[in-house]
């Protein structure tokens, strides 16, 4: 079922994310070729289709990981800077859980999840600590805390980058295939746990209030 803009969850506001014609080439392939669309406040937006369809590109550009070639793409209603120090600002209220994770593998899974909030946010470390003992206990890991990546499962493993990205308190989440490694039965407690609208964001961005 296809619902218009009227129906859609706080569709009376200004949207949170707005594309507005994006285009995206690597070479002679086109990866992103007009994409317009507005996430609002409170969705969970899919985006379905073939590998290579351009779902990761459209992520990567929305926080400015990928440049576009045209096209603009606003976030509150203010268009993402060009300048690399004020978008770095801007990427601190987006989180993002790659494909392949991120995590240090120098560091135990609590502190992969506490660096965001000690060298971005500012927090002490024992309350970031705290916090990051929380976001893991509520993706089923709080007995992995002390673990190094090397000694968890993939599944594990995504599951720390996921808490990791919940940990900063976002306005927006991009997830790039978050819930590849895991599965069925985790995918859907962690779904229930985390409210995500019924959808299996396999590639998706969520958008919610800061």
């Amino acid at each position: 079922m296809n619902l218009s803009d009227s129906e859609r969850p706080g569709a009376s506001r200004e949207p949170v994310l707005n594309y507005r014609n994006i285009t995206k080439r690597y070479g002679d392939f086109q990866a992103l070729h007009g994409v317009s669309m507005d996430v609002f406040e409170g969705e969970v937006v899919c985006l379905i289709g073939p590998s290579g369809s351009g779902k990761s590109t459209l992520l990567r550009c929305t926080n400015a990981l990928e440049s576009l070639h045209s096209g603009e793409i606003l976030l509150n209603g203010v268009a993402l800077p060009k300048e690399e120090r004020a978008m770095r600002a801007v990427r601190q209220r987006m989180g993002m859980v790659f494909q392949n994770f991120e995590l240090f593998p120098h560091k135990i899974a609590l502190d992969n999840v506490a660096i965001g909030l000690t060298t971005v946010r500012g927090m002490g470390v024992a309350q970031a600590r705290e916090k990051a003992a929380r976001m893991l206990d509520k993706v089923g890991l709080s007995d992995k805390l002390q673990s190094y990546p090397a000694n968890l499962s993939g599944g594990q493993q995504q599951r720390v980058a996921i808490a990791r990205a919940l940990a900063m308190e976002p306005e927006v989440m991009l997830f790039d295939e978050p819930t590849s490694a895991l599965d069925p039965e985790t995918v859907g407690a962690r779904g229930r746990r985390h409210d995500h609208g019924g959808c299996d964001p396999r590639n998706g961005l969520r958008a919610q209030s800061g």
